[in-house]
């Protein structure tokens, strides 16, 4: 069994991992960081300190009544993808222990569209 590296718990609710295939488990977020468990496959796990935190992006859809998913960016590992029940509690727990400078909203599908037809012009005219 994987020893948890917080030792107070402040939230503990099922969610959805996304690396590569989806991994179901538990998430813990605590004083000292936040920790995903597998539910069948206890090798399984992310343990993520606060201080290696340096982004969280959440995935807003409704002018905020919907957030499918969230991410935590690393400063070292990269980007984790999760998915839980009660998303805004999560987001508003981790907001204890994260700077909210650093808790960002994911670019919408329009906002995708326009970067990536300025991106395709630009390299057009630079072409010419």
């Amino acid at each position: 069994m994987v020893q948890s590296m917080n030792t107070k718990i402040d939230l503990t609710i099922d969610a959805t991992a996304f690396t590569g295939l989806a991994d179901y488990g538990t998430i813990m977020i605590g004083d000292k960081g936040f920790e995903f468990y597998n539910q069948s496959d206890a090798r399984k796990f992310i343990q993520i300190p606060w201080d290696e935190v340096q982004q969280v992006v959440a995935s807003v859809m409704f002018k905020g009544h919907w957030i499918p998913r969230y991410a935590i960016k690393t400063k070292k590992n990269g980007t984790f993808t999760f998915a839980s029940k009660k998303p805004k509690l999560v987001l508003r727990t981790i907001r204890n222990y994260v700077d909210p400078a650093n808790m960002v909203q994911a670019l919408g599908m329009g906002d995708v569209l326009k970067r990536s037809a300025k991106s395709i012009i630009g390299k057009i005219s630079k072409n010419k």
